[in-house]
């Protein structure tokens, strides 16, 4: 399995990054790709990073609704959900461990206290968007699955042959127990032009390193 991870910070605002309203300890969006090598696309796991503390909901609202798509659709597993899968289930069903999905800081359901209310999830389960003004996908402050691991929250496992573009909100609190909100995130999985060029310019640096 190839893993790609790259990030999307709050230095970096561009068509791939932006950040309406934010505190200084969200720092931004990062994704990890991964090919299972089952045929079923890319496997992009989304990350809120931040500098220690937590998140504890992603959401829409009136003044920011929340909205996720995919250029083609996600890929859906007959024994998943919009949550997290059962790990148990992934010796019988391979390719359950790549379903689509939202969470809280958790890849698969063991210990997962993850809470949702005002999200119609039907058509996500069906591959396609998620999209609410008036819905979160969360779990409260006291579940371990909130806290930052390395510096970073996952906060949805996306499988698509496409791109996916979204615009969220999320909130959390510091390490001295203030809240923070970060509204109007954009993310993209595909980069802008500047950032390509940056990526091309470090393969030629890392050419240069190795002979």
């Amino acid at each position: 399995m190839n893993k790609l991870t790259f990030s999307i910070t709050a230095a970096a605002v561009s068509s791939l990054f932006a950040v309406g309203t934010s505190s200084a300890d969200f720092q931004g969006i990062s994704i990890e790709a991964l090919d299972s090598g089952m045929g079923i696309g890319t496997t992009y796991r989304i990350y809120a990073d931040v500098d220690g503390g937590e998140v504890d909901a992603v959401y829409g609202d009136t003044d920011n609704a929340l909205h996720i798509e995919a250029t083609t659709s996600f890929y859906q597993n007959q024994f998943g959900g919009y949550g997290t899968p059962s790990a148990a289930l992934f010796g019988f069903f391979p390719s359950l461990e790549y379903d689509s999905f939202v969470t809280i800081g958790l890849l698969d359901d063991a210990g997962d206290a993850m809470l949702d209310i005002g999200i119609d999830f039907t058509g996500f389960e069906a591959g396609g968007a998620i999209s609410t003004d008036n819905g979160t996908w969360f779990a409260t402050p006291d579940e371990p699955q909130v806290l930052a691991v390395d510096g970073r929250v996952l906060i949805a496992q996306l499988t698509t042959d496409g791109d996916i573009n979204g615009v969220i909100n999320l909130q959390g609190k510091n390490d001295d127990l203030s809240n923070w909100n970060a509204l109007g995130v954009e993310f993209s999985t595909v980069p802008a032009p500047g950032a390509i060029a940056l990526l091309g310019l470090a393969g030629v640096a890392s050419r240069r390193r190795r002979k």
